[in-house]
C-alpha cells in the first residue's frame, strides 16, 4: 500500500525532486502550478479495490452538479445518476475487473505459428541439409553386422552368441 501511495504522489507532483527555494502559502500545495490530468492512472484491482484518488479529477459542470446532488438523499438519485457517480470515482466495476480478456487467443496463435514455422524448418533441413540415410543403417548392412558378431562369437555367456544355435544356424528357443 505504501508503494501505491508513493507512486500516486510521484504521479501527482510530476516526479521526485528536491525542495526548491520558492515559498508557498500554508493553504497551497507546493507543486500547485502543475495540473493533474483529468483521468488519473487509476489502479483499481481485486486485491486493492479502493484507489487513492478518484478516477476522474476534473469535473464538468453537469458532473459538479451531480456531485452536489450526491450530498443529499440518495433515494432521490436515479439509477443512471448512481452509475455516473460510480464512474467518476472508479474506472471499472468488479465484474469488468474480473472479465477475462481474449489475449489468450493471441498468445496461442503465436505459439502455434512458431510451432508450425519450426516444423517447416525441420522438414527443410531433412530434405535439403541432412545427408541421405547412412549405408550402415540399411537392413542388408545390419544383417551383415549381426552375422559378423555371431561369427566372432562375441560375448558367448550372456550376449548374442549365447542365444544363437551354431549347429542349426537359428536363434535358440
Amino acid at each position: 500500500m505504501f508503494s501505491r501511495a508513493a507512486r500516486s504522489l510521484v504521479m501527482r507532483t510530476g516526479g521526485l525532486r528536491t525542495r526548491g527555494t520558492g515559498t508557498h502559502s500554508p493553504g497551497d500545495a507546493a507543486g500547485s502550478q502543475r495540473r493533474m490530468t483529468p483521468y488519473v492512472d487509476c489502479y483499481a484491482q481485486r486485491s486493492y479495490p479502493m484507489p487513492d484518488e478518484p478516477f476522474c479529477t476534473e469535473l464538468s459542470e453537469e458532473q459538479r452538479a451531480l456531485k452536489e446532488k450526491e450530498k443529499g438523499s440518495w433515494t432521490q438519485l436515479s439509477q443512471a445518476e448512481k452509475v455516473a457517480l460510480y464512474r467518476l470515482q472508479f474506472h471499472e466495476t468488479f465484474a469488468e475487473m474480473n472479465h477475462r480478456s481474449n489475449e489468450w487467443k493471441t498468445v496461442m496463435g503465436c505459439v502455434f505459428f512458431f510451432i508450425g514455422f519450426t516444423a517447416l524448418v525441420i522438414w527443410w533441413q531433412r530434405v535439403y541439409v541432412f545427408p541421405k540415410k547412412v549405408v550402415t543403417l540399411t537392413e542388408e548392412r545390419k544383417a551383415q553386422q549381426l552375422q559378423r558378431l555371431l561369427d566372432m562369437k562375441s560375448n558367448p555367456i550372456q550376449g548374442l552368441a549365447a542365444h544363437w544355435d551354431y549347429e542349426k544356424k537359428e536363434w535358440k528357443k
